[in-house]
């Protein structure tokens, strides 16, 4: 069946290609199977690798059945043993023969790892096992020798509200102060103190199967995620907002909560959803009839938003607009960023050596894969001499460049095009990468354009912006702001710019992914009769595909 053999070359190939598990599974185009069911069936292996390997290795089918290579075995024997619907292939395809005829022996050896680690039931043994994933332990965090990166939650304002979310699904949470806190309290509920409506639980808990989830009235975004459209701060008097990237959907159905829990009597907005990939569109309509967001958004699949005419009758009353275009990805955090996937070993096909040998016998090595994180991201001294990427990056920095160079000139062309509707008072600019290039330089580049010069656009400062964004301490990079402003200080201060922009770094106490979001903002006295288009050089820049995503 096309899902093991397409999980298996995910895994297979991880060192050579790189990125997160999720970019190398949803970027990839010629999936014959879900690449949902892909991620959870590698996700949930990756997890349980450590003990399906002593299973496998014990019950010794890879030497009974020579077809099977250890990932196939690895994943095979998960489903077997863990899926509630058993393995996802016909009871007569070779894989399922392969793998079946072993049950009995795999379960029993499964359910001595489980009694050897002393778990009274498989739903115990499941709990430690999430938590152990989840981040190393809890131990080195609290001694600080990695951070602590919780699971983020947003309670959807368009099904429910925080205080009956408290009551109800989370009543028997711990509520806690702070995230360090959350770290040693396995059932303990972190109410975040920037964005309204957001809860951090530890990671090792899985929501993912709970009423709440499937219902739409919770939402896993992290909390970076959040920034864009909590500072973008849309409401009625907007009219209509553009996301202008939209899928997955956690950015947009989180505008709809915003506008969903604002009482604007006798005013109505509305979200106008733009995603020009038709896969991501699919993705995008499922998210929002999940959140009961469809009588606020209007999705608009197959549809590239640069494409859209910002003098048509249609977008006339856009007032606001969310940018977050394709990036490098680079601060993303995957939940499979440092995970390991033990294989199990091969059987030796070396000949046993005789009684009377003085030679001693060879203990069997274990083979470990590591699912590497995003190495676009890193620069060639955070990474180790002994990484495979280290090489690689130092040969490939001009290709860097190059890359960061196109997506630079597509998220101006974003920015400029969003720059033109004719009613709109603000747009805010976001990416989850921590390249300058991508971040501070397009914001200068964007202020400075000719259509912002005449449409009267400026940055959106640190003293007008919402009140949970105003209180957040990490922000733009001054030197960076400095550099890019060179020969433009006309523009705006260096200092002042880059307390207007907004950063998250990852692996801080703070919880975040790396991030940058900005805003901006014009006086609407300040229009222009015809919208400036912007010159050709301003809107050069070639589009590298690579959608973005959320938690």
């Amino acid at each position: 069946m096309s899902l093991y053999y397409e999980a298996s070359d995910i895994l297979a190939n991880a060192e050579a290609k790189g990125g997160s598990l999720k970019n190398r599974i949803f970027g990839k185009k010629d999936l014959k199977s879900s690449p949902g069911a892909i991620f959870a069936l590698v996700a949930e292996t990756t997890k349980w690798s450590s003990v399906l390997k002593e299973v496998i290795e014990k019950a010794d089918i890879l030497k009974l059945e020579k077809k099977l290579t250890p990932t196939l075995a690895l994943l095979l024997a998960h489903d077997l043993i863990l899926a509630k619907k058993g393995v996802a292939a016909p009871k007569s395809h070779p894989l399922n023969l392969a793998i079946s005829r072993h049950k009995a022996r795999l379960n029993a050896e499964f359910t001595k790892c489980r009694i050897k680690g002393r778990f009274a039931t498989l739903d115990a043994f499941r709990i430690h096992i999430n938590a152990a994933a989840a981040d190393e332990s809890a131990e080195a965090t609290a001694n600080g020798t990695k951070a602590f990166h919780p699971r983020w939650v947003r309670v959807n304002a368009v099904r429910t509200t925080l205080a009956k979310a408290q009551s109800t699904f989370f009543a028997d949470f711990t509520q806690v102060s702070t995230l360090k806190e959350l770290s040693t309290t396995p059932k303990g509920l972190y109410l975040d103190e920037h964005i309204p409506d957001l809860v951090a639980i530890h990671p090792g808990i899985d929501l993912s199967k709970h009423a709440a989830y499937h219902a739409g009235e919770i939402i896993f975004q992290d909390k970076a995620s959040c920034f864009p459209a909590y500072l973008l701060d849309p409401t009625a008097k907007d009219g209509q907002v553009i996301d202008a990237c939209a899928a997955p959907g956690n950015k947009t159905t989180h505008l709809a909560a915003i506008l969903s829990s604002q009482k604007s009597y006798g005013l109505k907005a509305s979200v106008t959803a733009c995603e020009r990939n038709p896969i991501r569109a699919q993705t995008l309509e499922k998210m929002v009839k999940l959140a009961g967001a469809g009588k606020i958004i209007s999705v608009k699949a197959s549809q590239d938003f640069t494409k859209l005419d910002p003098r048509s009758q249609e977008f006339v009353d856009v007032g606001a607009l969310l940018l977050d275009p394709s990036c490098s990805g680079s601060g993303i955090i995957g939940r499979d960023d440092t995970a390991v996937l033990h294989l199990p070993s091969l059987p030796s096909t070396t000949p046993a050596p005789s009684s009377n040998s003085s030679k001693k016998r060879k203990r069997k090595t274990s083979a470990v894969a590591k699912i590497p994180v995003p190495v676009a991201a890193e620069t060639k001294d955070e990474l180790s001499e002994e990484t495979p990427q280290a090489a690689d990056l130092e040969n490939d920095e001009e290709k860097l460049k190059t890359r960061l160079e196109n997506l630079s000139g597509f998220q101006l062309k974003i920015v400029l095009h969003a720059f033109a509707f004719p009613a709109a008072t603000k747009v805010t600019y976001s990416t989850c990468s921590i390249h300058v290039e991508e971040n501070e330089s397009v914001v200068v580049r964007a202020l400075s354009s000719r259509i912002a010069r005449e449409r009267g656009w400026k940055i959106m400062k640190r003293e007008n912006q919402v009140d949970g964004m105003k209180k957040w301490a990490r922000r733009g990079d001054p030197e960076a702001s400095k550099v890019a402003l060179k020969g433009k200080e006309f523009l705006e201060d260096p200092t002042v710019l880059a307390d207007a922009c907004i950063r998250c770094e990852r692996g801080t106490d703070e919880g975040t992914m790396g991030f940058f979001v900005a805003g901006f903002v014009r006086d609407p006295d300040a229009d222009v009769v015809q919208p400036v288009a912007p010159k050709k050089e301003e809107s050069e820049g070639e589009d590298e595909e690579w959608g973005g995503f959320d938690e």
